[in-house]
């Protein structure tokens, strides 16, 4: 199994545990990751054998043991996952392909709250640059964040069309975007159109005329890097089977991302049915 992998997007509880057991395994395991997430202001007092420890602590001893293993640890932002001949994950550091990929990445950040957002989902409202640039070659088109997953979004999205419009909904853009992209920092209230999306509403009542509108907020979460590549989301969560799989033939999610009890111990549990399950997956 040494020409097999495994890419893990997220180092919490549940990635690591599924680390734990592909590297044992002699399955090359990478783990990509922004760094210590929720744990970092948890103390945790539950969980079997530890007794009181900090989330921090929890975190760095999980990172140590999984390097003492042999797994790699990359440390930069992941902004999609796309199919080639095999599932790749796509970073500002490179694209990282894998025979299995997990997504561990936690509860999904809330989007704003835009009226008729999801109304629109599949009728103007992209979840995915990569999947749906064709369809609006040469149009007017927005994209919704302003931070490098935004970036990457439009960047896949200038090679169809220059008529972009970077929606920040108030916040001040942290990437470097291209000149030819116009910058509204506006608050956006609402999105309109009859069958399909026609336009955003601004806070002071003021329209923009799109015919799309892509949607890369804040950092790529859970369901976002799901929808691109067509998992199926229920309720803002990964929808998996009791093995922790997908619908997407070798991609599986684990933890947070996928409900229940929001747990270190769930999400070690839910790593370790991963875990065991990627191995009889690359057998």
């Amino acid at each position: 199994m040494t020409n097999k992998n495994v890419v893990i997007i997220g180092s919490g509880p549940s990635g690591i545990s599924t680390a734990l057991y592909t590297v044992r395994s002699n399955i090359d395991t990478t783990i990509i990751t922004k760094g210590i997430g929720a744990l970092k202001n948890a103390t945790i007092q539950n969980y079997y054998g530890v007794g009181t420890i900090s989330g921090k602590e929890l975190y760095e001893k999980s990172i140590e043991q999984a390097k003492e293993l042999g797994v790699k640890i990359v440390e930069t932002e992941v902004v999609g996952i796309n199919y080639e001949k095999t599932l790749v994950v796509n970073t500002l550091k490179g694209d990282f392909p894998g025979n299995c990929v997990v997504i561990a990445t936690g509860s999904e950040r809330n989007l704003p709250n835009i009226t008729n957002l999801k109304k629109f989902e599949h009728n103007g409202v992209s979840f995915c640059a990569i999947c749906d640039a064709f369809f609006y070659r040469n149009k007017n088109i927005a994209v919704l964040g302003y931070e490098n997953y935004a970036l990457h979004e439009i960047e896949v999205l200038n090679n169809v069309t220059h008529n972009i419009t970077l929606l920040t909904n108030g916040n001040i853009p942290t990437a470097n975007f291209p000149e030819n992209i116009k910058i509204e920092s506006r608050k956006v209230s609402e999105v309109f159109g009859k069958d399909r999306i026609e336009g955003v509403i601004f806070e002071d009542g003021e329209r923009l005329n799109i015919d799309g509108l892509f949607i890369a907020y804040g950092s790529c979460g859970a369901t976002s890097l799901a929808k691109k590549i067509g998992v199926k989301v229920e309720n803002n969560k990964i929808v998996v089977n009791e093995n922790m799989q997908s619908n997407i033939k070798g991609l599986y999610a684990v933890g947070d991302c996928i409900g229940g009890l929001q747990q270190v111990s769930k999400s070690v549990a839910d790593g370790a049915i991963a875990g065991v399950n990627i191995i009889k997956e690359l057998k």
